[in-house]
């Protein structure tokens, strides 16, 4: 399937990529359909959370156990029957990056990871009560970002 974006321009897509957000994204709930453009560069965390229908509408999305981990993702039951989620090896974990200008102040959405049951294609953005994360975690180190 052709994907037109405004980051990639038209991509080749496979189908059964898709993955399917039955609420949408908070703030979007009206897109509901995503695939994830892994990057090319297998060095490089960074990958994107591309909208199907909206060739504008891309998150940059990172598995945040690679920068942080030790961090927990406790999802509760409502959420695992809302995804069909059987077995942990079927779940994918993202976390929406903020890029800003200056890039060594990038931060991190650990409170709202996106949650993926790769096996049935379902995601869902899941705001987690956990008074230890907030929605704007550092990536790079404080003396990296130069404070």
């Amino acid at each position: 399937m052709k994907l037109d974006t405004r980051n990639f321009g038209v991509i080749d897509i496979d189908e059964e990529k898709v993955i399917y957000f039955p609420e949408g994204i908070p703030g979007f709930e009206e897109e509901r359909k995503f695939v994830i453009i892994n990057n090319e560069d297998e060095e490089n965390p960074f990958n994107w959370l591309q909208s199907i229908t909206n060739p504008d509408l891309a998150f940059v999305i990172i598995d945040p156990f690679f920068i942080f981990p030790e961090y927990v993702v406790d999802l509760p039951e409502t959420v695992q029957n809302k995804l069909k989620i059987k077995d942990e090896k079927d779940v994918a974990v993202y976390s929406i990056v903020v890029v800003p200008e200056d890039l060594r102040k990038m931060t991190t959405n650990l409170l709202g990871p996106i949650i993926v049951n790769i096996r049935e294609r379902l995601g869902k953005q899941v705001i987690l009560d956990d008074p230890r994360y907030t929605t704007k975690h550092y990536i790079f180190a404080q003396e990296d970002r130069g404070e």
